[in-house]
C-alpha cells in the first residue's frame, strides 16, 4: 500500500476511493472500503481511502479529540488488509478549513485522481463539516465522480458506529463490541518493568502502559489472548490502576499468561480482551488480593476450556 502525503499526486490511474474516519476499522468501515474494493477491481482502476489521522482529529464543537479505538499505525494496517492500494491520511489541521468543493476539486479528483467515491451517510466534509453526503453526490456530478452512498450496516437492530464500541468498552462489554468491530479489542504495547509484585505471589505478569487518546475499557479483570511472536497464549489482564498495592501510575494492562515462562521485557505484544471478568477494587490485604488472582486465573483456565481455544484465538472470529 502506498501512503500518500503532502504534494502527492496519483497520476497514473483512476481510482475507488471509500471516505470516512474509519477509526476502528469496524464492520461498517469494511464494508464502505469493500466496495471501492470492488468498485476497482471492476474497472482496473486502484483501491483508495482518504481518512484523517484519527490522533490529530478533534470531537464536533469540541477542541479535544477524540479516544481511538487503534492507533493510526494499526488502522494503516487494517485497511490494508482489505485490499487497498493507496491511503491518503494527512492530519485533520490541514484541510479543516478547506471549503467542501475544494475538498472534492483539489483532493479526490485532483490529488487522488477519484473516478468512484464511497462513504456512508452520517459522513461530513469541508470547513465546519457542512457538506454532507447528499454534497458529496451533487459535487461528485460536477467533477466527474460517481459517488455511492453506502446504507449503515447494522447488528442486532443498532447502527454499528466507533462511537457505540467506545460506549461498549467503557462498560466492559467487549464481547459485544468485538461482535461489532469485527476482531477482539485490545492494544498493542511494548511490556515495561514493574514492581515484580506478582512474580513474588507465583503469578508473573506483563505490564503495558496505555497511552493516553486511546479508549479505556472498564477498569477490571478480564480473560484475554496475547500474542507472542504470532502464537496465542491465554491470559488474566487487569486494566486499571492497582488500588491496592497503592502504585501512582497511569492505568495500565497487567496481564498474567497461561503456560508461558520467559523474558519480555521490552517486546511489543498484542493483547486482546475476551471477557469481563469482575470489576476493580481494593482488596484489605495482599493476602486477599493473592487469593483473588488465583481465582481469577482458574476462572480463565475454565473460561477457555469451555469455549476451547481454537474459536477464541483465531485472527478474525467475526463475519458479516
Amino acid at each position: 500500500m502506498i501512503r500518500l502525503a503532502g504534494e502527492d499526486r496519483i497520476t497514473d490511474c483512476a481510482t475507488a476511493c471509500a471516505l470516512g474516519l474509519f477509526d476502528g476499522v469496524h464492520r461498517g468501515h469494511g464494508r464502505i472500503i469493500g466496495k471501492a474494493v470492488e468498485k476497482a477491481a471492476q474497472n482496473g482502476w486502484a483501491a483508495a481511502v482518504f481518512c484523517f489521522r484519527t490522533d490529530t482529529v478533534t470531537s464536533k464543537g469540541h477542541d479535544e479529540r477524540i479516544e481511538m479505538l487503534v492507533t493510526d499505525e494499526i488502522k494503516a494496517e487494517k485497511i490494508q488488509a482489505l485490499g487497498i492500494d493507496y491511503l491518503y491520511s494527512p492530519e485533520f489541521k490541514e484541510m479543516k478549513n478547506m471549503p467542501p468543493e475544494y475538498f472534492v476539486r483539489d483532493v479526490l479528483k485532483g490529488a487522488m485522481n477519484c473516478s468512484y467515491a464511497v462513504c456512508g451517510p452520517d459522513f461530513t466534509f469541508g470547513r465546519g463539516a457542512v457538506g454532507k453526503a447528499e454534497d458529496l453526490v451533487r459535487l461528485g456530478k460536477k467533477y466527474g465522480i460517481e459517488t455511492e452512498v453506502a446504507s449503515q450496516l447494522m447488528y442486532n437492530g443498532r447502527p454499528i458506529s466507533s462511537t457505540d464500541i467506545r460506549s461498549l468498552i467503557r462498560q466492559g462489554d467487549v464481547g459485544t463490541a468485538a461482535q461489532m468491530l469485527g476482531y477482539d479489542f485490545g492494544y498493542r504495547l511494548e511490556v515495561e518493568h514493574g514492581t515484580e509484585t506478582g512474580r513474588k505471589w507465583d503469578f508473573p505478569t506483563v505490564n503495558q502502559r496505555i497511552p493516553k487518546g486511546l479508549v479505556l475499557p472498564r477498569f477490571g479483570v478480564y480473560c484475554s489472548a496475547v500474542d507472542i511472536g504470532g502464537r496465542l497464549y491465554g491470559g488474566v489482564t487487569n486494566i486499571g490502576i492497582k488500588p491496592t498495592v497503592q502504585v501512582n501510575t497511569a492505568p495500565l494492562a497487567e496481564t498474567y499468561i497461561l503456560g508461558y515462562e520467559g523474558d519480555l521485557y521490552g517486546k511489543t505484544l498484542g493483547l486482546s480482551l475476551l471477557k469481563f471478568v469482575r470489576p476493580e477494587r481494593r482488596f484489605q490485604s495482599v493476602e486477599e488480593l493473592r487469593a483473588e488472582i488465583a481465582k481469577n486465573t482458574r476462572f480463565a483456565e475454565e473460561y477457555f476450556k469451555q469455549n476451547k481455544l481454537d474459536k477464541f484465538f483465531r485472527k478474525e472470529r467475526y463475519n458479516e
